[in-house]
């Protein structure tokens, strides 16, 4: 690669459409040009939920205005463009077939390279396009609607997975019990929403393997003491748990907010310890939580630990985060991007399986 070149980023993967263009400039941090995102919840909103075939044809429709609209916000053209990243997965397989196929037919089209972008490493990476990039080496914790993970980071591609979720991830249990609670989609914001009105001790919830020894996680458990504890407010009450009064949902919902928070604060603060690392990224679309931000910051700044989040507006799936995940790999001379236009997704893939 030259030394001074820009890359292209398009992400597909769910209910984003994203596009981005980075420049890279010898070995400076990359630098984002211009971006441009269009997000599908009005869309999915009637259903409760992401309809994946919506989804997909939703990207066909956006990816390319958006293109348009990136390269004119930064007063390029599509020759200017050296490289054209995409989402290969995890995500839906369609939604990632429309990104994928639109890199490599533009890419052609230019006789550019191409190169695929692990959905979850670009939000591992997405801090290094704020104010106040992080340095190697760091522990990670990655939460967003399908993920929670911690992992340690010796740099780009040098990745060591530390724990997990065993079922389901924070942003799902945030999610469900929102949709429990009668709070609509998408729920995670609307619960954290409803949350600040209530009392995050007014309901004792479990804190699943908090005490457990090691860094996974867990919160299935969780989603169902919630339920069982709004049918049991319900029937007190004699209506449908939609129908309680604002104020106890409130309760219940920060109760939730609460024991979500609480063990991806210890949990992080115990992987930080286990490590001896003093730097924590957060990253992934429940990083924007305020509570969340607020307990860590507080914990972090006790123990001298500096903590690195991307900007609010690139917390959920972008596509600066895969433009600024490619050009990082490009830079570092772990992968090449190569001109064969034939492409795969992977809809299923481990982040640990990334390795340089």
């Amino acid at each position: 690669m030259a030394k001074d070149y820009c890359v292209l980023g398009i992400e597909s993967s769910c209910d984003e459409t994203g596009v981005a263009l980075v420049r890279v400039t010898g070995q400076r941090p990359p630098t984002l040009l211009a971006h441009a995102l269009y997000s599908q919840i009005e869309m999915h909103q009637a259903y409760g939920g992401v309809v994946p075939e919506l989804a997909s044809r939703d990207h066909i429709r956006r990816v390319l205005p958006l293109t348009r609209e990136v390269l004119q916000v930064s007063g390029k053209t599509l020759q200017d463009v050296d490289v054209v990243a995409f989402t290969r997965g995890p995500g839906l397989g369609g939604a990632l077939l429309v990104g994928a196929g639109v890199a490599c037919a533009l890419a052609a089209s230019l006789g550019r390279p191409v190169l695929g972008v692990h959905h979850l490493e670009g939000h591992l990476l997405s801090p290094f396009l704020s104010a106040d990039p992080p340095e190697f080496p760091f522990v990670a914790l990655l939460v967003s609607g399908g993920h929670t993970q911690l992992m340690r980071v010796d740099g780009v591609g040098r990745y060591q997975l530390l724990g997990e979720t065993i079922d389901d991830a924070a942003g799902e249990a945030f999610d469900k019990s929102a949709k429990l609670l009668g709070l609509g989609y998408p729920g995670g914001p609307a619960l954290s929403k409803l949350a600040e009105f209530g009392d995050p001790a007014a309901f004792k919830l479990p804190r699943p393997l908090l005490h457990s020894g090691n860094l996974d996680f867990s919160f299935a458990g969780l989603k169902t003491a919630v339920m069982v504890q709004a049918k049991k407010l319900a029937a007190l009450q004699g209506c449908a748990v939609a129908a309680l009064p604002k104020a106890v949902l409130a309760d219940l919902a920060a109760s939730t907010q609460a024991a979500i928070v609480e063990v991806l604060v210890k949990k992080s603060l115990s992987a930080l310890a286990a490590t001896g690392l003093k730097r924590l990224v957060v990253a992934g679309g429940v990083g924007a939580n305020r509570s969340l931000r607020e307990q860590l910051n507080q914990a972090c700044a006790l123990r001298g630990v500096r903590v690195h989040y991307p900007e609010l507006h690139l917390c959920t799936d972008n596509g600066a985060m895969i433009a600024m995940a490619a050009a990082m790999r490009l830079q570092s001379g772990i992968q090449r991007a190569n001109k064969v236009y034939a492409f795969d997704v992977k809809p299923r893939w481990p982040l640990d399986d990334l390795m340089a």
